[in-house]
């Protein structure tokens, strides 16, 4: 007798078959390739999440970079000397700070003694 997996089994693949709205041909609609593409999406997901951390830090890196240096400091100078002084503003709020508001900047740096 062939058993189907009755209404949890259903749930379980309509579950998978919801996540795979936006995939193409059968990678949407085929239980099992739905189940891989699905398996190898959320690989990509979870790398990528990481990646993204990355390359946000570095972008607000090169945004400090430049504002210091239009200064005449260098990047490290500028945050070594923001630990001295025990100012604690991170990365994304200084670079904020350098991209869009150049007055308040100068006051961090100046606070920082440079």
């Amino acid at each position: 007798m062939r058993v189907k997996g009755g209404p949890k089994g259903k749930n379980s693949r309509k579950k998978i078959l919801k996540a795979t709205e936006g995939f193409t041909g059968r990678a949407r609609n085929a239980n099992r390739i739905a189940r891989e593409t699905l398996d190898r999406a959320m690989v990509y997901n979870y790398r990528h999440r990481k990646s993204l951390k990355r390359e946000m830090r570095k972008l607000w890196i090169t945004r400090i970079t430049a504002a210091a240096r239009l200064r005449g400091l260098s990047y490290s100078k500028l945050i070594g000397a923001l630990k001295t002084h025990q100012i604690a503003l991170n990365r994304k709020m200084l670079a904020d700070l350098a991209a869009t508001d150049s007055q308040n900047f100068d006051q961090v740096v100046k606070a920082a003694g440079l």
